[in-house]
């Protein structure tokens, strides 16, 4: 059963404008009425000079797209650079792309328009310290009319030089900046993008942050040399377009685990948008990340998602810590609660009178939990996730990650704090780390290479829950895996169990992200099926097939 929260004309003509450019006329307007190029009125001190206004016609864009790109091709990134609108950066990035590319040679075939779109591909030779090699791609631009001239010009983005360009980045070749890695798990059998696709972002991450520790050495290659993210957990890593000379691999130790991470891949497959995280609870090695779609985002280790009621193992430590709860505590899970104005109610109006904290737990009742408000500080949930989970900790994973966030809130949001929504954010890797916490009784920072590789520090909690907490919250999870609403996920698993399910609601989203946490043994794991709806038939799959793999 589930109780989660329903949480007039401007004066002037027609203008035809009209000249002669590289042996094409450009016409400014056109006989088609769709196409009239209307002119504002003359500003004071103009003298009566009209700037055009209203869509391109099809033969300014195609003009001013052949224009840029054949000042582009011959190099004359002055001219190309006055065409667009933010001279200053294209030339400057114009400059850079020829130089630090090595083309010696480069051409450049326009497409057809698309309206405001023109496609092209660019054919170039790579030339390096005497290593030759063809490289070609396709990409666009768009051209738009300023506002102040009237004039077409090309719509400035470093995704006119290389589809795979973002702000800041830059097309470079020469010696790899790491040796190829061969990755290999925990038992020593190789991970490759080939096997795993939903590795093929982190392998790219472990060779930018590894490969130079390694015994291989970096070949020649094209990359992208991305900018540094002010964030960690944006950073994505360089991406190797083509390879002049092939540099040799050096051999690189995970923690993850081939087995589990197929399992994990399969579980997540053909699923919209879902993503999963195993560790191992006792020393915090990550032994699976999954993602679906599997290029891309890495939601699993990067996601930002409010956790939903699997949060809601952090509430009930830090309830049972500070003496106002107990498995077997009345703790009743009323219809409504009020707080800070703000009045929650039960899906379904749905309540429970007289039951414990315990059956509440295992029923996912957040009244129950919201009801508590009102004997919490501001700052109490921040700091029990904080200081005895991690979360929000500088993780030092081995891989860029976001490593939770439960910020400081007042009156309603601190409410809505305590059953994971308000401005709690997690990902499946945060999730599984609460799940392998109890589990283990302590936190351990999830790692996914050793931190003897770097002399790096693991991030460590300041202190650990009571006694009395740890065993009623394992209490409470294997309740709530057996009898509470994860026992269909968890029906049949053996061993030292435990689990939770939660639902986040999502503004503007029909049915809400579904999540699952559980722990079997000393594996724990953690999913996320986005606008799915209710954790335990969307996301305990995921889960239950990791943990049945280990």
């Amino acid at each position: 059963m589930r109780r989660e929260v329903m949480y007039g004309l401007i004066g002037g003509s027609v203008a035809l404008v009209a000249g002669v450019v590289g042996g094409l006329t450009l016409f400014g307007g056109s006989d088609d009425s769709s196409q009239e190029v209307r002119a504002a009125d003359a500003k004071s001190g103009d003298k009566g000079t009209k700037v055009p206004t209203g869509p391109l016609s099809a033969k300014e864009v195609q003009t001013t797209s052949r224009q840029f790109l054949s000042a582009w091709q011959s190099g004359d990134a002055a001219k190309a650079a006055a065409l667009t609108d933010n001279p200053a950066t294209c030339k400057s990035a114009l400059e850079a792309f020829r130089k630090q590319a090595k083309f010696s040679k480069m051409t450049v075939t326009p497409g057809t328009p698309d309206g405001d779109k023109v496609p092209y591909t660019v054919s170039a030779q790579i030339d390096y310290k005497g290593t030759k090699a063809p490289y070609s791609y396709r990409t666009s631009a768009t051209v738009q009319r300023d506002t102040k001239t009237g004039k077409p010009q090309v719509a400035w983005r470093p995704t006119v030089l290389h589809p795979g360009l973002a702000k800041g980045d830059q097309l470079r070749t020469g010696d790899a900046e790491a040796p190829p890695i061969k990755a290999v798990d925990r038992h020593g059998a190789a991970l490759t993008p080939q096997a795993h696709p939903a590795l093929a972002g982190v392998l790219d991450s472990l060779r930018d942050k590894y490969g130079d520790k390694t015994d291989g050495k970096p070949g020649v290659e094209l990359f992208i040399q991305r900018a540094k993210s002010a964030k960690p957990a944006d950073q994505l890593p360089d991406k190797t377009l083509k390879v002049l000379s092939k540099g040799t691999p050096g051999t690189l130790k995970t923690t993850l685990d081939a087995a589990m991470q197929s399992a994990a891949e399969r579980a997540v497959k053909g699923k919209k948008s879902a993503s999963a995280a195993a560790v191992k609870p006792s020393t915090g090695e990550i032994l699976a990340i999954a993602n679906s779609p599997e290029k891309g985002f890495n939601l699993a280790t990067q996601g930002s998602l409010a956790p939903g009621s699997t949060m809601k193992i952090v509430t009930s430590a830090l309830l049972m810590d500070k003496g106002l709860t107990s498995p077997g505590k009345k703790n009743p899970c009323p219809k409504y609660v009020t707080v800070g104005g703000w009045k929650f109610q039960n899906l379904d109006k749905s309540e429970i009178k007289d039951g414990t904290f315990a059956q509440s737990f295992a029923a996912s009742c957040n009244n129950a939990f919201i009801s508590h408000a009102k004997d919490l500080s501001d700052d109490d949930l921040t700091n029990e996730a904080r200081d005895v989970f991690g979360i929000g900790l500088n993780w030092q994973t081995g891989i860029p990650t976001f490593d939770g966030a439960v910020p400081v809130q007042h009156d309603a949001q601190m409410a809505a704090s305590l059953i994971g929504q308000g401005g709690v954010r997690m990902n499946p890797l945060n999730v599984a780390s609460l799940a392998a916490t109890v589990r283990a009784g302590s936190f351990h920072q999830p790692y996914i290479v050793a931190p003897s590789l770097d002399n790096r520090t693991l991030a460590k909690a300041s202190r650990t829950m009571k006694p009395s907490t740890l065993s009623g919250l394992k209490s409470l999870m294997k309740l709530t895996a057996t009898s509470g609403t994860a026992a269909e996920a968890m029906a049949g698993v053996s061993g030292d169990v435990g689990a939770k399910t939660g639902s986040a609601e999502v503004d503007n989203q029909k049915k809400p992200n579904a999540w699952f946490t559980a722990y079997r043994d000393d594996l724990a794991a953690a999913a996320v099926v986005p606008a799915s709806g209710h954790g335990g038939s969307n996301a305990g799959p995921v889960v239950r097939a990791i943990l049945t793999a280990g």
